[in-house]
């Protein structure tokens, strides 16, 4: 065999989706596991190895003449084509369809496995019955084996564990691992956990994009990819923080900011101005411009770090600055992640103890935390799939993990405004796109008003819907 190329392809499948730019070499010796959200094109991308879709652009080269491939769009193609051949509507009956056992034989290369098949998924008292009498389940079996049973050089295997009971599952793990030495193969997954023990690398699909591709040796970028299908797939419903640390309640009527004419200067040099800007409750705002154009300042407006925020026009949380708030006063109703912040966050705690720290606004813990504190903090381990990882020290995680961390510590006591500064700089892609995954979840599962500041417009989040961009001025 050689080298499977998929070099720079775009395929159309029907009116409304495309995968693109798709590069991807899959040597002889190894085998891939395909994940991804739903829509994400981990199917259509199993069936381009069948020659499927329309090619836009780009090359497929290397296939191998003798591919096999399980899935659900394969299953609903092999119903169809028993429906084609119903007489039914001549002889007014409703047809069984193909025996079993026909086509079961109909393209097997190996009689002994379809006999151990046969056995290991209880099919022998179904094989004299017309396929159209098979429940899902049944005939998800049936695709297996004729699949399994054809001497092929590649075995495209799309969720075929999905409806299957556990002892077949647990029969089908072993039988694949004995497959895997003479029949190349590739899984589409949606969990994470039934990567198989033989698999050598890991590509993850976003948006019909393959976005990455991973060694199975690479522990890091592997745990990296698991939270992020974490992440991008699980229904996760953000953690409540415990009543008695809510601070009191805001005003509804009043936006949480509103700046009028609001200006930064040095001098002749003016950062900005002329800016008015209101920011409701529920209204997520990404701001971007390039360095120099007075994001960092905003923020430091809001917060009250900056300097000049006491001769502008500024409310904040119903609260005018400058008119005798403290910064406790404004502390309480927000939350903020800034590199800044992680640099300054450099103190000997736990993972765990870094996302309590955020019910007390402190760097570390100084005091004693309720039971009910430590449950919230478990449950936003468990989101960010790093259940494991409590006890560890907050210093020894990635530079990724430690800006999950720190958004989490943020979002502890649930602030009616979450300001997120650049989370993603110094990140890689993986870490960048984790991150995004966590402030999409926030945006859409909590309360929390997000104000996400970034240099790049295309780190765009589905549920931000309001843009302000800051531009450079000169004096």
């Amino acid at each position: 065999m050689t080298d499977i190329k998929l070099l720079n392809l775009s395929v159309q499948f029907g009116k409304h989706f495309q995968l693109q730019n798709i590069s991807w070499v899959i040597e002889p010796n190894q085998h891939w596991t395909v994940c991804g959200g739903n829509g994400s094109g981990k199917s259509a991308l199993g069936a381009v190895f069948m020659r499927e879709g329309e090619v836009v652009s780009g090359e497929l080269a290397g296939l191998p003449e003798r591919i096999a491939i399980v899935s659900f769009e394969a299953q609903a193609a092999l119903i169809e084509a028993e429906r084609k051949k119903d007489d039914a509507d001549i002889l007014d009956v409703i047809s069984a369809g193909t025996p079993v056992q026909e086509m079961l034989d109909e393209n097997c290369e190996n009689l002994a496995l379809q006999q151990e098949l046969i056995a290991a998924f209880n099919f022998a008292p179904l094989l004299n019955q017309g396929f159209r009498k098979l429940s899902s389940g049944e005939s998800r079996k049936l695709m297996l084996i004729r699949a399994l049973c054809q001497d092929v050089d590649l075995l495209i295997l799309d969720e075929p564990f999905e409806g299957l009971d556990a002892a077949s599952c647990v029969y089908l793990q072993d039988l694949l691992l004995r497959i895997a030495q003479s029949t190349q193969i590739i899984f589409i997954l949606n969990r994470f956990d039934e990567i198989q023990p033989f698999i050598t690398h890991v590509a993850y699909m976003e948006e019909g994009r393959l976005t990455h591709q991973v060694a199975r040796s690479d522990d890091e970028a592997l745990i990296g990819l698991s939270q992020l299908l974490h992440l991008k797939t699980t229904d996760i419903k953000i953690p409540d923080t415990e009543i008695d640390h809510r601070a009191p309640p805001l005003q509804p009527d009043n936006p949480l900011v509103r700046i009028q004419n609001g200006h930064v200067g040095y001098g002749d040099t003016i950062i900005f101005k002329d800016l008015d800007w209101i920011i409701e409750r529920g209204q997520h705002w990404q701001v971007t411009g390039p360095n120099g154009s007075g994001k960092t300042c905003l923020l430091n407006l809001i917060t009250g770090d900056h300097p000049q925020c006491y001769i502008n026009d500024i409310y904040v949380f119903g609260m005018q600055r400058g008119n005798g708030e403290s910064i406790w006063d404004i502390k309480q109703y927000l939350g903020y992640v800034s590199s800044a912040l992680q640099w300054e966050y450099n103190v000997s705690v736990s993972v765990k103890n870094a996302i309590v720290s955020g019910f007390f606004d402190s760097i570390g813990i100084y005091q004693k935390y309720s039971d009910q504190q430590s449950e919230i903090a478990d449950q936003w381990l468990s989101l960010l799939g790093m259940q494991g990882r409590a006890n560890q020290p907050f210093s020894q995680l990635s530079f990724g993990d430690q800006r999950l961390i720190l958004i989490a510590r943020a979002m502890v006591k649930h602030p009616p405004l979450l300001i997120l500064d650049e989370p993603c700089l110094g990140l890689d892609d993986l870490n960048r796109q984790l991150v995004l995954a966590l402030i999409e979840k926030i945006c859409l599962g909590s309360e929390t008003t997000v104000l996400y500041v970034n240099h790049r417009t295309k780190d765009s989040i589905p549920g931000i819907q309001n843009h302000l961009e800051m531009t450079l001025r000169s004096a």
